[in-house]
């Protein structure tokens, strides 16, 4: 098994690291590293699901059918989630590849560390996204 690489940057130092460092060469690895991370993991989440599915056989009793064919239902809605979660990571890997990444699509401010952190696939900064939801709240949408 091919070992992850591991970035100078942890999560306490890229936080405490000054303004002028925002977005680096250093930081972009950080978050490509994090990013690539999760998207392995949603990988293996969904390649797991494809092995536990094709282990089961055909319940002869319906009860346990039914009760299988919910665990399948639920498990594939899940993977549905984190198949649209790795379609913004693969988003977001290419904002890395031409540093655009941690700047807000709509204003071209920063969007900040804590938000990166806490959403890596963030691509507006808090205002922005607050005005958005907003908007959506008032139009119904």
């Amino acid at each position: 098994m091919k070992k992850q690489k591991q970035s100078t940057y942890t999560s306490e130092t890229i936080l405490a690291a000054p303004q002028s460092d925002y977005m680096s060469a250093a930081q972009l690895e950080f978050f490509q590293l994090l990013l690539e991370a999760e998207r392995n993991k949603l990988l293996r989440n969904a390649q797991d699901t494809l092995n536990h599915m094709q282990e089961i056989t055909a319940e002869p009793d319906p009860n346990d059918r039914a009760s299988t064919e919910e665990e399948f239902s639920l498990e594939l809605q899940v993977r549905s989630r984190e198949g649209r979660l790795l379609k913004k990571i693969e988003e977001a890997l290419v904002r890395i590849r031409n540093e655009t990444y941690g700047w807000c699509e709509e204003t071209g401010e920063s969007i900040g560390i804590p938000r990166l952190l806490a959403r890596p696939t963030a691509t507006l900064c808090i205002e922005a996204q607050e005005r958005r939801e907003l908007q959506k709240r008032i139009h119904g949408g």
